[in-house]
């Protein structure tokens, strides 16, 4: 069943794959705040941007008490090879498995580009309070300043 991200909603609890294998999921960041940024592909240039961007800010995110974790369908070892290229900082995770959290949220879907229709992950951004429940959503996210203005947010919200 899909359901977009909703403020005020709580998550499915959905289990993710961490680049060692480890499983992750968001109601394992309880009490803390947490920014979910889901973004479409490994090592592509505004995913690498936006990779870095949070990862630059990993620090204040942190005095902020907040997670990040950033999400793809992309494999484990890609990713840990992602981390390992760029000196990424913020969490990596994947969504491969059918069914997945992008899937349930809505963020995995079908997308048009140049006349081709395949599937696709919608760069999409939640923050979910304390609580585990949704903060904000930001759809359709454009890079550029993304990373600040979450932190931002992420700061306001207590």
């Amino acid at each position: 069943m899909m359901i977009k991200p909703m403020v005020g909603a709580a998550l499915p609890d959905i289990v993710l794959e961490a680049p060692d294998g480890s499983a992750v999921k968001p109601s394992d960041f309880a009490g803390r705040k947490l920014v979910l940024f889901f973004y479409p592909k490994d090592d592509t240039p505004g995913c690498t941007t936006e990779n870095i961007d949070f990862s630059a800010l990993s620090a204040d995110f942190a005095a902020a008490d907040t997670a990040l974790l950033g999400i793809s369908k992309d494999p484990p070892a890609k990713h840990a090879k992602f981390i390992a290229k760029h000196g990424l900082s913020a969490p990596l995770a994947t969504d491969a498995a059918e069914g997945g959290l992008s899937d349930a949220l809505g963020i995995w879907t079908e997308k048009v580009n140049y006349g081709r229709t395949y599937m696709g992950m919608v760069r999409t951004t939640i923050l979910l309070g304390r609580d585990g429940k949704v903060a904000r959503v930001w759809d359709k996210v454009k890079v550029k300043g993304h990373a600040a203005e979450v932190l931002e947010a992420a700061r306001a919200l207590d």
